[in-house]
Order: C-alpha cells, then sequence, then structure tokens
C-alpha cells in the first residue's frame, strides 16, 4: 500500500481534524429510492512478520433482501495500530475493494464505528467522506470514549438509548432483538441517526443482533481469512 509508514499519531489526528470538517450529519437519501446497501468488513492475520487483511463488500437488495454483488481484496497492512486511528489501517483496502464494484451501493453499512469516535472520525465517517456516500456504523462491541458510559436499552426489539458526551449525541445502543446485546449504532456520512436506525432495524433479519448486509460481509471475510491462511 502507498500509506507512509513514517507518519506518527500527531499526523493522523491532524488530519481528522480537517476531514472531520466535512461531515454531513443531515439525511441525504430517500428510502423510497433506495434500491441497494453494501455491508463491509475486514479481517486480519499475520504469516511471519508480516500482516495482512482481506476486505469484503457484500451489495445487497434493499427489498428483497437477495445478494447482488460479491467482492474482496487482501492486500500487506503497513500502518501500525494506534487507537483513535483504526481508519488509516482500513481505508485504504476498503477503497481498492470498493473500485472493483460493479453496483454502486446506495448506502453502505461498515461493521465498526462512525461518528461515535473521539473526534468523530470512526471508519465510517471517514470512508464516507472519502467516496461521498451515504454510510452508517454498526458495532458489535462497546468502544468508550474517556468516561462515556451507555444505558442499556430495555429488553424489547427496538429499544434503543442515545449515547452523549457533553450533551452531544454521539451514536445509539439499539437492541434489534429480545435477549440479545445491544448494537451499537452511528452515522457515518450524509445520513441522520433516526434513518440510519431505520435501516438497521429493516436490515436486521431473525438469524442475526446484527444487519444482514455486515453480517454477510463478516461471514465472507472469514472465510476469505481461512482461504488465504
Amino acid at each position: 500500500m502507498s500509506e507512509n509508514i513514517e507518519k506518527t499519531e500527531k499526523d493522523y489526528i491532524k488530519e481528522q481534524i480537517v476531514l472531520a470538517k466535512q461531515i454531513v450529519l443531515k439525511n441525504t437519501i430517500n428510502l423510497n429510492q433506495v434500491r441497494t446497501v453494501a455491508g463491509i468488513d475486514l479481517a486480519y492475520w499475520k504469516k511471519n512478520e508480516t500482516e495482512y487483511a482481506v476486505c469484503c463488500i457484500v451489495i445487497i437488495d434493499y427489498h428483497t433482501l437477495e445478494i447482488i454483488e460479491e467482492v474482496c481484496y487482501k492486500d500487506i497492512i503497513t500502518v501500525p495500530y494506534i487507537p483513535g486511528c483504526l481508519a488509516f489501517r482500513e481505508v485504504p483496502i476498503f477503497l481498492e475493494t470498493y473500485k472493483m464494484l460493479k453496483t454502486v451501493p446506495d448506502v453502505l453499512f461498515f461493521d465498526g464505528n462512525g461518528y461515535f469516535h473521539p473526534r468523530h472520525m470512526g471508519l465510517a465517517t471517514h470512508a464516507g467522506i472519502l467516496i461521498q456516500k451515504a454510510t452508517i456504523g454498526i458495532a458489535k462491541s462497546y468502544y468508550k470514549i474517556e468516561d462515556v458510559y451507555f444505558d442499556m436499552p430495555s429488553n424489547t426489539a427496538g429499544a434503543f438509548t442515545d449515547i452523549k458526551k457533553n450533551h452531544e449525541i454521539y451514536g445509539r445502543a439499539l437492541r434489534t432483538h429480545m435477549n440479545v446485546k445491544p448494537v451499537f449504532l452511528s452515522v457515518g456520512n450524509a445520513i441522520d441517526l433516526d434513518t440510519a436506525m431505520e435501516m438497521t432495524v429493516r436490515l436486521t433479519t431473525k438469524e442475526s443482533h446484527i444487519p444482514l448486509p455486515t453480517r454477510l460481509a463478516d461471514i465472507m471475510t472469514h472465510k476469505k481469512r481461512k482461504e488465504y491462511q
């Protein structure tokens, strides 16, 4: 990859602060016109001292939930893991995978955070700004920001609690089914939180507590990682 490995954490944070000025929090999509939705996930592994990752994108029909297209791309990862700067490891390989698509998705779901980030620059937001598309972040585990905790939503399908810091909503803890752990929803770019939640609930089937696009991408990344290893 062409990412400059000489960059420091301070360099990445400066880039995030500049990019954050381009975030669009207003809804730019009409749900009645949404036809295709993509799910994105990445998986990592090491061979000797070299770290690799594979990015998988699965596009489904928003109404029938049928798979339209699947692509994946693997590469060497040269950017070290830095808390709060994960997107810089994942954006380059995502962009290469995105170029392979024949179908341009209306909305993209990322397995990870978006606006719910110390500088509002999780992968879903970072990528959404670069490709200028509506994006949503769905995380399976809670990423604690400073001393911010979340209130557990009630044990009913569709129950949620907003996650706030300094009176600003960063994301939402959403229980998609009764008796399952909540997922952590945040906008990526060019969509509002209510619309993102409506789509998440619509795309979450009885087979899983996460929406179908990222579930399918997750399954595909595990399969591909085994093949490449």
